[in-house]
């Protein structure tokens, strides 16, 4: 296939890179920055620029931007592809960009539409930090918009091909409601956590622990706020269940009540058990 990328920054290029490295199809790609473009062929991320001749021939046509500018990036490619190309959104929420999607299929209803998130990522953001094995064995998450099952059938065969461990199919309101808590609440977390006056001097003190959880306090303020307040309903209602949880263990430290402590230490430990569903793949 020939396949374009719109926005080349960390999961853009490194969705190109994906590609070049695990099969066969062309990659064309488009950022906003004349810099990242030029690095991306230099480096043979992309086969050329996704220009206006070069969209004509796109069969998949993947958006990875900020969710806020995606209009404003597809509008000038949609009229030019081909009848039965498929787009594809890497943007993070999905209830908004979908409704975009759904209206824009009743004017470009030749065009298959998905909104799409990748379930990989880094605490760095730009092409220099993409990588090829980003999203190595990692989920892909579709919420279909005016397509049938033999679409679903190829677009699934697709991301399995590029290294990905599995597929799953859901609407964008179960997406934005699972990632507020799977994505979005981790980041308030750890950015939260790192806050505390000890993480200025815990040189020496620190373990997989302490990395692991302040991993994603390093992040895009920009793009996180942005998609935060896309979703705030549901991260607020996950923020409020956090520090509803996070009170109960304040509770048993303030009372020394050992017999409490070690039961919601317990709880959690046991739900983590319960869902830990990656050791089943």
């Amino acid at each position: 296939m020939n396949i374009g990328v719109i926005g080349l920054g960390l999961i853009g290029g490194s969705f190109a890179k994906t590609i070049k490295k695990n099969t066969q199809h062309k990659v064309f790609g488009y950022d906003i920055n004349s810099v990242t473009v030029l690095k991306a062929q230099m480096t043979n991320a992309i086969d050329g620029v996704l220009d206006e001749n070069a969209v004509k021939d796109v069969d998949l046509l993947v958006v990875a931007t900020n969710p806020d500018v995606f209009l404003s990036a597809v509008e000038k490619y949609l009229p030019l592809l081909k009848s039965g190309a498929i787009v594809v959104d890497f943007c993070g929420t999905k209830e908004k960009i979908v409704a975009t999607m759904k209206l824009l299929s009743n004017t470009y209803n030749d065009l298959k539409f998905y909104g799409g998130h990748p379930m990989a990522g880094r605490e760095f953001s730009g092409f220099d930090r993409s990588t090829s094995t980003l999203f190595a064995k990692a989920s892909m998450i579709l919420v279909p918009v005016n397509t049938d099952i033999f679409d679903n059938d190829f677009i699934k065969k697709f991301f399995l091909e590029l290294g990905f461990l599995e597929v799953v199919f859901t609407t964008s309101e179960n997406h934005d409601k699972v990632i507020a808590y799977t994505s979005q609440l981790c980041h308030i977390v750890s950015n939260a956590f790192i806050k505390n006056k000890t993480s200025q001097k815990h040189y020496g003190y620190s373990a997989g622990s302490y990395k692991d959880l302040t991993r994603v306090a390093r992040l895009d303020s920009e793009m996180w706020s942005t998609l935060m307040l896309e979703n705030k309903e549901n991260l607020y209602s996950e923020l409020c269940e956090f520090i509803d949880n996070l009170q109960e263990y304040k509770q048993a430290l303030e009372k020394g009540d050992k017999a409490l402590l070690k039961q919601i230490l317990q709880e959690g430990s046991d739900i983590k058990i319960a869902t830990d569903f990656t050791k089943s793949k």
